[in-house]
């Protein structure tokens, strides 16, 4: 991640379909000595659009890690299930499909589920992604 803000999670269909988007965005650079990335969910469908605030600290992003793990063993995850946070749960539907739900059960108890057709790849691109997430938060 250099100065132009990344995205530690960016799911979306292929262009012609629907059009839906989950991403979790990288806000800012965390402060020297910082312990969290300030992240925001941010989900986009035809008919909702949403975003959730989040802090990442380094057990977060190695919990991420797991399950990519795991997704790429076709399992379900769900990941950061403390119930401090928003939560993301990604169930594989078919060896080109996902389900991916949003739960804000803390804070607004809003939970957005959508299917998903991401590219071929997409987990070895989260997991480059993770790389560059952690490069910022050890600073």
């Amino acid at each position: 991640m250099d100065d132009a803000l990344d995205d530690l999670i960016y799911l979306s269909d292929p262009p012609g379909t629907s059009g839906h988007v989950v991403a979790l965005r990288v806000l800012q650079r965390p402060d020297p000595g910082g312990g969290f990335l300030d992240c925001e969910f941010v989900v986009s469908t035809e008919t909702v659009t949403g975003n959730f605030r989040v802090g990442i600290s380094a057990f977060d992003l190695d919990m991420w890690e797991e399950a990519l793990d795991s997704l790429a063993g076709n399992r379900f995850v769900s990941w950061l299930n403390s119930g401090r946070t928003v939560q993301l749960k990604i169930k594989p539907l078919s060896p080109r499909a996902i389900g991916v739900s949003i739960s804000d059960d803390p804070s607004s108890q809003v939970t957005v589920s959508l299917p998903m057709s991401p590219p071929a790849g997409w987990i070895e691109d989260h997991r480059a992604r993770l790389v560059k997430a952690r490069q910022i938060l050890s600073g």
